[in-house]
């Protein structure tokens, strides 16, 4: 599941786009937005700064500038990798204590050698990352291939329950793969256009780097640079650059040639037995691989340095560690991988799974089940990002989720929706999945900005970016209430979410209905850890 880019202002303003396109589960999805908001948003109050936020900026000032957390909690990232070097974030990560280092030794005994940050499970022992990897419905689709030409009538039981999946899911990749090869034509549009707009803009100002202020001083005659001044002051406005249109086209491309490919295999990297879902001892060391903005993006949210004067704050505590996991490419994470990266994480000690990935498919879901069981038994709280398609999940299945195969969910889970600051009829940002009995709370996922790959900074978008809010909280409220159990946390964070529950809203993916906020998730709200704080001290008590 891939942030949501704030895209889509400029593409609009130029006439280039004439729709969003949905790429799966996986993909980005273009948003028209004026981002006119605080860089910090989503730590201020909704009382106090009229920003729809948790209020953590009044939490810090008010209650915990001479309180010290009581011990270190650890947050486990299941992400695309994380940039271990960010100067925001390397004074905060997860070291185990039983590994030497760069030894090329197994000193913990667990079988991965040199784990001393995390594991990376789609890595080969040569070295070598998987970065692109096809989607769940493109593998099962290729699964049932076999099925082609192949007449329903002539099939019976399980036969037929595999037709029908395979007629399903070749709908589906022949559809995400016609919308993704319009939405790359479109975006290369965009990208033509931009970048001829900033080499006329450096022409015209001589200078090679461009800064709004400068470019806010041309008072261009010409109307192809009045357009370049347009184009670049609306990028400025929206803190988004080209290096993000370029990225999002190489995600385009990627997905067009590897992604909805089913003849494209990247197994062979990693070097492991796939059938086998108990095999545990695969992979490599390198927890930041080659494309690790999302996993930074993510990371930095739960627990960029608080007070460095540098970038953004987390909203975890100074002392809160990240365990850094990468099981999730470009493209769908599969289920093996997902399954051992939280076993590890609960071997390993942490408290608290940050989830930001999601997928419509899990055929080798009982892993995943068995290896949640498994974390809640060690009293680990598992947060997971609900989605940004804009569907009711009580109609759209989303993996992984907290109900198991057979019966039973999870009790120690929490599904995040992702909230906006946009105004009152956009609470709930428009791209978030949703649906009461599905998705727990809400959380800021709008414009949020955070760390990336390289030690820069940037706004993205989805509920990749709610989830780990409310990670950070619940590693907050751990730290200063070691006594709670991830059971209370969760119910904490529930039970003190500010209600909205009767404010009408746009319901998310919907051509302008409007619904109450309430019908959206199980408790009506959105975060809010200054309440969290004070409840949690009186439960303590």
């Amino acid at each position: 599941m891939r942030s949501v880019r704030l895209l889509g202002a400029v593409a609009l303003s130029l006439g280039v786009f004439t729709s969003a396109h949905a790429q799966g589960a996986s993909a980005p999805r273009l948003l028209a937005q004026q981002d006119t908001s605080p860089a910090n948003w989503w730590l201020l109050d909704s009382a106090r700064d009229r920003f729809p936020g948790i209020g953590a900026e009044r939490l810090y000032r008010e209650v915990l500038a001479n309180r010290a957390p009581r011990r270190s909690v650890t947050v486990a990232i299941i992400d695309s990798g994380t940039d271990i070097e960010h100067p925001d974030l390397d004074g905060a990560l997860w070291s185990n204590p039983r590994e030497v280092g760069a030894n090329n030794r197994d000193d913990d005994g667990d079988g991965l050698v040199d784990d001393a940050r995390g594991w990376n499970y789609i890595g080969g022992r040569d070295g070598r990352h998987v970065d692109v990897d096809t989607y769940e419905v493109v593998r099962v689709y290729g699964s049932l291939r076999r099925y082609e030409g192949a007449s329903p009538d002539t099939l019976k039981g399980d036969a037929r329950r595999e037709f029908d999946l395979y007629q399903e899911t070749r709908a589906q990749v022949v559809k995400q793969r016609a919308e993704a090869a319009q939405t790359l034509t479109e975006i290369r549009q965009v990208e033509k256009m931009v970048n001829e707009a900033l080499a006329l803009l450096r022409q015209q100002t001589g200078a090679d780097s461009l800064t709004a202020e400068r470019v806010a001083k041309l008072q261009p005659i010409r109307q192809d640079v009045a357009q370049a001044k347009q184009i670049f002051m609306q990028m400025a406005a929206q803190g988004f650059t080209a290096r993000q249109i370029s990225g999002q086209r190489e995600d385009l491309e990627q997905r067009v040639q590897f992604a909805l490919n089913p003849d494209f295999d990247t197994r062979t990297i990693v070097g492991d037995n796939y059938a086998n879902t108990a095999e545990r001892v695969y992979g490599n060391r390198d927890v930041e691989g080659p494309s690790a903005d999302h996993g930074t993006h993510v990371a930095g949210i739960v627990a960029a340095e608080r007070g460095n004067g540098m970038g953004i704050d987390g909203v975890a505590p100074t002392g809160t560690r990240l365990m850094i996991l990468r099981a999730v490419p470009n493209g769908d994470e599969r289920d093996k991988d997902v399954a051992n990266a939280i076993r590890y994480a609960a071997d390993h000690g942490a408290n608290v799974i940050n989830m930001s990935f999601g997928k419509g498919y899990s055929p080798q879901k009982r892993a995943v089940d068995d290896a949640v069981r498994y974390a809640e038994s060690k009293g680990v709280l598992l947060v997971h990002a609900a989605g940004n398609d804009g569907e009711d999940l009580n109609q759209k299945a989303n993996f992984p989720n907290r109900r198991f195969e057979g019966g039973g969910e999870a009790r120690n889970w929490i599904e995040v929706g992702a909230s906006s600051w946009e105004g009152p009829d956009r609470l709930a940002a428009p791209f978030s999945n949703w649906g009461r009995g599905q998705v727990d709370v809400f959380a800021p996922g709008s414009a949020i900005l955070s760390t990336v790959q390289g030690g820069g900074y940037e706004r993205n978008s989805g509920t990749s970016m709610a989830a780990p809010v409310v990670s950070g909280v619940a590693a907050l409220l751990m730290s200063y209430f070691p006594n709670l159990t991830a059971t209370q946390v969760r119910q904490i964070i529930l039970d003190s979410a500010t209600r909205y529950a009767d404010q009408m809203v746009l319901r998310p993916g919907s051509e302008g209905e409007r619904v109450r906020f309430g019908d959206l998730s199980t408790t009506g709200g959105i975060v809010n850890v200054y309440a969290a704080f004070q409840m949690a001290e009186r439960m303590s008590r």
